[in-house]
């Protein structure tokens, strides 16, 4: 079942209107049941956004939100960054990455201390960034990190097509891109997490659609809403998923209509599959997660930086070096709050663990606002 929920306001002052806001969440509060519900909210945006605007403040305390595993950069596991530091101290490259990436910590080391000891690392706003670096360094090999989920997956892939159209001989392309349907899917086998619903995730679901929930609602009877990020997006989205909780009714529902469509952008979703085919992928905290990656294709590989470069590096993703406790942060299994590290020694401007480096990291957002 497919249901569409429309908004009545068009401006973003509207989405923000105290008033609105405080009626959602009084209209919240009086619809709850005396039992806990815990909704999940998958994209780090919506953790920046829930505490920025103080709306754990608006909501009963039964009404439990778990940040998941929403942030791109924090997700990315401790053997993809051990692999890009590797290359990075190879002389004859050049790292090109979003800036968010250059402090995320390895096994050893951060690609922001390579840098500093002398690899040729630059952060880029886009993918399309490493072709005007190709060209200016034709005697290096210009390698982009290739992170994120479904959102920035079609700019790689038109990067890629572009590379291929120019005929750019020394660049390449490491994946780290991730999905986010089959994460939700891993989540829910997981019983102490008890998610009695999901806020999807805006942009991705700009691409993949809201119908990619709709196997997920179906075989696990569970409600999925697709929400905007401003208050009133997110509030909407959550009064949804309770009138859902309480009618025994499970759907997808789609909240964020000025975005998002069912079917998702088609022009994007078929340049990405031009470029890249669905692989296992390791996640961090989470392990290895069936059908969960994409990795270039076959067509591509000319481009594909693993397979250019023969280099192994083998690291248990689940072993700490550190109390750091971030692997459980981004499954939802504790809050930030109860890592013991934070506000201690891991903090903005020294992060222990990832979710405290990225900006949609749920560690961040409980520095900054809660």
């Amino acid at each position: 079942m497919h249901i569409e929920r429309k908004s009545g306001v068009k401006y973003v002052d509207e989405f923000r209107d105290k008033g609105l806001v405080r009626q959602i969440a009084a209209r919240i509060g009086a619809m709850m049941p005396a039992k806990k519900n815990n909704i999940m909210e998958v994209c780090g945006t919506h953790t920046q956004s829930f505490f920025r605007f103080g709306l754990d403040k608006l909501l009963p305390p039964n009404l439990r939100l778990i940040a998941g595993p929403g942030c791109p950069v924090c997700v990315s596991s401790q053997g993809y960054i051990d692999q890009a530091i590797a290359l990075a101290k190879d002389k004859g490259n050049i790292i090109l990455t979003f800036a968010d990436m250059l402090r995320v910590p390895g096994t050893k080391s951060t690609l922001e201390k390579e840098r500093a000891r002398g690899s040729r690392i630059q952060a880029a706003y886009s993918a399309l960034d490493s072709l005007a670096v190709a060209r200016m360094n034709r005697a290096k090999r210009i390698i982009f990190l290739a992170v994120g989920f479904e959102t920035t997956a079609p700019t790689i892939a038109l990067s890629i097509i572009a590379a291929k159209k120019e005929k750019l001989k020394n660049l390449y392309f490491f994946s780290s891109l991730k999905l986010i349907p089959p994460a939700m899917d891993y989540l829910l086998k997981d019983k102490r997490l008890n998610i009695n619903g999901f806020l999807c995730p805006g942009h991705v679901s700009v691409i993949i659609g809201s119908q990619a929930y709709e196997q997920i609602s179906k075989r696990y009877g569970i409600g999925c809403c697709v929400a905007g990020f401003e208050p009133l997006d997110i509030l909407e989205g959550i009064e949804v998923l309770l009138k859902q909780i309480a009618q025994a009714r499970p759907a997808v529902a789609n909240q964020y209509l000025r975005a998002v469509k069912r079917q998702g952008n088609p022009r994007a979703r078929k340049v990405i599959s031009e470029v890249f085919q669905v692989s296992n992928a390791s996640w961090r905290g989470l392990g290895n997660i069936a059908r969960s990656g994409l990795k270039i294709k076959d067509k591509y590989s000319r481009f594909d930086a693993e397979e250019a470069f023969s280099f192994k590096i083998t690291v248990d993703d689940q072993r700490l070096t550190t109390k750091c406790r971030c692997g459980d942060v981004l499954k939802g299994l504790i809050s930030p709050a109860d890592c013991p590290l934070f506000l201690k020694a891991c903090q903005p401007d020294n992060p222990v663990g990832p979710c405290m480096v990225s900006s949609e990291g749920a560690c961040n957002a409980y520095y900054k606002y809660h």
